[in-house]
């Protein structure tokens, strides 16, 4: 037996639609009803709230804590420092904290930009930092501590070679991104980045700046290594900056009188070169297990030369105690461990080559700087990165950060965010039952 034929529910509904549409005269119905229309504005709202990767916000997350320590620190460590160059309680942490307010917006911004862009430009970048670094051998230089490695344009100050890090980590990711295929022969692995690597360091190098010179020279071994060039040929410059490294050790009475307090059996020069190690030993046992309390410090009366800026640790290990600095060497990690992710994760050398060099820069600097506080490196005046007074150092590290973080954004979005598949269609009946 045939059963009659049954009424189609959705040919009735696309009949009752152009009756309506007939019905209303205009042929243009009063709310929209394409479908196509509908499905092109959801994708467009999907791009513009589309959620970043669980990379991108932990990368975030620990550096914006990081720069709210730093400006708290910042604001203990130097009162008294600002009262009594005349610039009252908060002086030096408005300058920083004005700082902070262009630099995390700038490094937001610089999340935006695609890998593409900073190839693009990685050659001009080199070249103009390398410029503004010529600039302190000019009128607008000046010195302090023997480093001439500052300019001041109009009661501005600035460090330049903050600006040449930054832009070597992106040269140095171009580059050996270029001679990939060629990093097995020794003269496509050192050739340019070498000769142009030297040129931007011995710049550094004629201001005195040995410190920053160390950090520039371990930034172009970690490029080296994360782009998979051997071992025995980064021994060579390797070897070479140690020998270049005793040369302006051994040529400088400062320098001399750090390295020899470094080594000596304790009771050097206790009134010069032995000061501010010795100081910054004493404020760290001061804070004991839970510190003295935030705003408290004792070494901050006039006791430990530049304790806002390269000696801030001492400062967090003595108001903050054991549990602060710990808490700190935490976050570093932590730090650490949201590079390596990005690293991993990308399958782009000049990613992973950038964000090597990168890591190299701020950890490395931290791991020195928290060193020289220890006592177990000597002397070399280098900030702590996002904790230190300095607002060209905490400018470029964020932007540097927001590299880092443009990298985690193309690499960490889902599939299923990219493109959306539509549902599978249900085959019609025939209409016969059998």
């Amino acid at each position: 037996m045939i059963d009659p034929p049954r009424a189609d529910p959705r040919r009735a509904r696309s009949s009752s639609s152009r009756m309506t549409t007939t019905a209303s005269g205009s042929g243009t119905p009063d709310a929209p009803t394409s479908p196509k229309g509908m499905s092109s504005a959801r994708i467009s709202l999907g791009k513009v709230l589309r959620p970043e990767s669980k990379n991108y916000f932990l990368l975030l997350g620990v550096t914006l804590f990081l720069v709210g320590l730093g400006l708290v620190m910042v604001l203990s460590s130097s009162s008294v420092e600002s009262y009594e160059a005349g610039d009252g309680y908060f002086g030096l942490f408005w300058r920083q904290a004005t700082f902070a307010m262009i630099g995390v917006p700038l490094m937001l911004i610089v999340s935006r930009f695609p890998a593409r862009f900073w190839k693009k430009w990685a050659w001009v970048f080199l070249l103009v930092a390398m410029g503004l670094q010529l600039l302190v051998f000019t009128p607008l230089g000046y010195e302090i501590g023997g480093n001439r490695n500052w300019i001041e344009i109009g009661g501005f100050t600035a460090q330049p070679s903050e600006a040449v890090k930054l832009a070597l980590v992106v040269w140095l990711g171009l580059v050996l991104t270029i001679k990939q295929p060629r990093l097995l022969e020794w003269k496509h692995a050192l050739i340019p980045v070498i000769p142009f690597a030297g040129l931007s360091i011995g710049l550094v190098l004629l201001g005195g700046d040995l410190g920053t010179v160390v950090i520039m020279a371990l930034i172009v071994f970690s490029a080296l290594y994360f782009a998979g060039v051997r071992l025995r040929y980064i021994a060579i410059p390797v070897v070479a900056g140690a020998v270049l490294f005793l040369i302006m050790a051994v040529t400088s009475a400062n320098r001399m009188q750090r390295i020899m307090a470094f080594f000596g059996d304790g009771k050097g020069d206790y009134e010069n070169a032995d000061w501010q190690s010795t100081h910054g030993t004493w404020a760290l046992a001061n804070g004991g297990l839970w510190g003295v309390g935030l705003g408290n410090s004792r070494a901050k009366y006039g006791w430990l030369p530049a304790i806002s800026n390269d000696f801030i640790f001492a400062a967090i290990g003595e108001e903050l105690g054991l549990i602060g600095a710990v808490l700190v060497l935490g976050l570093f990690v932590f730090l650490a461990v949201m590079f390596i992710r990005v690293i991993r994760t990308s399958d782009d050398s000049f990613v992973r080559i950038t964000t090597g060099a990168i890591m190299a820069w701020i950890i490395g600097q931290a791991l020195v700087n928290i060193g020289v506080v220890l006592g177990v490196l000597p002397v070399l005046g280098v900030p702590l990165p996002l904790l230190s007074s300095g607002g060209t150092a905490l400018l470029t590290t964020l932007v540097a950060i927001g590299i880092v973080l443009s990298f985690a954004r193309e690499r960490g979005r889902p599939a299923s965010q990219q493109s959306r598949r539509s549902p599978a269609r249900r085959p019609q009946s025939s209409g016969v039952t059998r």
